[in-house]
């Protein structure tokens, strides 16, 4: 690529960006293997960007970009230097984030960051967006949270990690998962076994986030004992939760009259943390969710806290964050 560039273009036309590396092991991190991370930031950017030795020349006559470009690069290379690993997923939350974020800001988010816990291999897992980061603390000041956002912005899975950190800290003494059963598309009737059972498969995101933090047979083990508990929304009724950190899972198909009936579960010494993800709302025509209401109502109460993801905020592949913006700029 970098022959092609320089005959039919010539180095001329590229700027030489103003950044240095301090060693050829910050270089090739930043850069990515074979180039990855700047191929993104190639397609991010919608431009020309390649390296000649330990230089980096970007193609445009725009000065805001050519800054951009610059400080997203900077912001790499210096959390290559501080010793954090960074991926694609980094390359592109930094790159969106320099948008309306100062260096210093991004720059304290990762060299700040906190550690929820630990995965059952010992590997630590971090807020990984300053949303999320928000997220934990609006968690631990309050008793209920109401997480709103898109698929793909950690909502559920930042509350599954942080409630079995509560747990293994002897903060709660059960965890409760669970989502209503609302047939997406498909048809539960036609499933085999009971309610539970018909759920489950619906439930696996959960399942597995548990898995990565307790390992299989923990979660069975806790599983068997009562000590974590999975059940669909039908099966909250009449209980009162205490020394709980409950959890409802796509809580946008919630009736205003099953998110009533969950919302008043909460015992003492409990944590409540409803997710959902209102432009995926399957209820019938003639039903309004319940977490819209429910958000809209409660939001300015003490011990409440509501927080908006954006899709900034998605670390799943990148085409999703364009596949995001093309089904919005439809729906709209």
């Amino acid at each position: 690529m970098k022959d092609i560039i320089k005959k039919e273009l010539g180095y001329l036309d590229f700027k030489k960006l103003k950044i240095n590396f301090k060693n050829i092991h910050t270089f090739s991190t930043v850069i990515g293997v074979q180039d990855r991370h700047l191929n993104v930031l190639n397609n991010l950017f919608n431009t020309i960007i390649f390296t000649k030795g330990d230089a980096i020349y970007v193609k445009t006559e725009d000065p805001e970009l050519t800054k951009r470009i610059e400080d997203t690069i900077d912001i790499l290379i210096r959390l290559v230097d501080a010793s954090i690993h960074i991926n694609e997923r980094d390359v592109i939350y930094v790159a969106k984030l320099i948008e309306e974020k100062s260096k210093e800001a991004i720059l304290d988010h990762y060299l700040s960051r906190i550690e929820i816990t630990k995965t059952v291999n010992g590997k630590p897992i971090y807020a990984k967006t300053i949303n999320q980061r928000h997220y934990l603390e609006m968690i631990e000041k309050n008793d209920l949270v109401f997480a709103i956002g898109p698929a793909g912005t950690g909502k559920t899975y930042v509350a599954v990690v942080h409630a079995v950190s509560q747990l293994k800290k002897g903060n709660i003494k059960k965890i409760i998962l669970t989502r209503p059963a609302v047939e997406a598309g498909e048809n539960l009737g036609f499933l085999p076994g009971d309610l539970k059972e018909k759920i489950d498969p619906y439930l696996r995101p959960l399942y597995d986030a548990l898995y990565e933090v307790l390992g299989h047979k923990t979660v069975e083990d806790l599983l068997e004992k009562g000590v974590i508990e999975i059940a669909p929304l039908a099966y909250m009724r009449g209980r009162t939760l205490e020394d709980a950190y409950v959890i409802l899972d796509e809580a946008q198909n919630t009736t205003q009259g099953q998110m009533k009936l969950f919302l008043t579960r909460l015992g003492f010494n409990s944590k409540m943390v409803v997710t959902g993800d209102l432009t995926q709302i399957d209820l019938p025509q003639n039903a309004s969710s319940g977490m819209i209401h429910a958000t809209r109502l409660l939001e300015n109460v003490e011990g409440i806290g509501v927080l908006r993801f954006e899709r900034i905020d998605v670390i799943r592949h990148p085409l999703i964050q364009k596949i995001l913006e093309r089904y919005d700029d439809e729906y709209h």
